[in-house]
């Protein structure tokens, strides 16, 4: 078994910046990366879990039924690197059927990655594993060099592309277009564009599920941060936005408060929102345009159930 594990991740300092700056943004915003606390981590799983919530379900079904395929399109592979690994369980599904020599996982968590990267490399002895915890926004290039000479499959699953605004996802293709090598390859997943209704309920579950998600941000602000937010003060708010072609979380203040955090203090007003999080959806010419303007070439695609999969050279 090869397993190297290095956490360069220095959230803590991140945290603060990025936190102080967003609340005092208007409108105000704290980034969707700062979810993945281990309680955060654990309230992902079971949104996925829940039954309005079919996005994680429908992309494995899709990765299921058309693996065949899409390991006949890739051929052969030798190294693949997952930005955003979580769990590690999706990418299994392409060591099954890739056999690669190589894997690099990065992800801000560094605790769930470590573990979930080591049995990743018990299971697959052959596989070299490499993980870093780290924001890999901050330092995709030079996770880089853990992969050696390219080229490299890039594997981001679960529509996490959906949570960059499609300025933002152009660079983000454009990063991974470098990092692949120029003949590297990229496989992708993408929620796809559906009934508002459907996708209003996927981020408003009937269980609270994803409305406690959205409430540890300010959990974990108050313990990481001396802060003093009161949870009951403030409401998970999600609604689809069709014309913009994106769902945007908020949390919404209950009442004019004001709220201490690191120091610092920051004043709501009735009804003001902290932004936490967009997912942005599309369509699949609509997405393969995004990736084209990134330099990419789409190869092949798949759809399931209102989730896509696109293969890009």
């Amino acid at each position: 078994m090869s397993f190297v594990f290095r956490d360069f991740s220095a959230a803590e300092s991140r945290l603060r910046a990025d936190v102080l700056a967003g609340l005092a943004a208007r409108p105000k915003r704290i980034p969707p990366k700062y979810f993945y606390d281990a309680a955060g981590c654990r309230l992902f799983e079971s949104i996925c879990a829940q039954p309005e919530y079919a996005l994680c379900r429908t992309e494995q079904a899709l990765m299921a039924t058309h693996l065949p395929a899409i390991a006949a399109a890739l051929g052969r592979v030798e190294s693949i690197v997952e930005p955003g690994a979580g769990d590690c369980s999706k990418v299994r599904r392409l060591l099954d059927a890739l056999r690669p020599t190589r894997l690099l996982l990065l992800d801000i968590a560094g605790a769930p990655l470590a573990a979930a990267a080591q049995a990743v490399a018990r299971d697959y002895p052959a596989v070299a594993v490499s993980a870093l915890a780290m924001d890999f926004l901050d330092g995709l290039e030079a996770a880089g060099a853990w992969l050696g000479a390219g080229p490299h499959l890039v594997y981001y699953p679960g529509s996490s592309i959906g949570n960059f605004p499609p300025a933002a996802a152009t660079a983000l293709l454009a990063r991974f277009r470098r990092l692949a090598g120029a003949k590297g390859r990229l496989l992708i997943g993408f929620d796809l564009k559906k009934d508002p209704q459907r996708l209003h309920a996927a981020y408003n579950d009937a269980a609270g599920v994803t409305a406690a998600f959205n409430l540890n941000l300010l959990e974990r602000i108050n313990r990481e941060l001396d802060a003093d937010f009161d949870l009951a003060r403030f409401r998970h708010y999600a609604f689809y936005h069709p014309a913009e072609g994106r769902v945007e979380m908020h949390l919404v203040s209950l009442a004019e408060q004001t709220v201490r955090v690191a120091g610092e203090r920051f004043r709501f007003a009735l009804g003001e929102s902290v932004h936490t999080e967009h997912s942005c959806k599309y369509r699949r010419d609509e997405f393969a345009t995004l990736a084209a303007s990134a330099g990419w070439r789409l190869a092949d695609d798949w759809e399931h159930d209102g989730f896509a999969v696109q293969l890009y050279t």
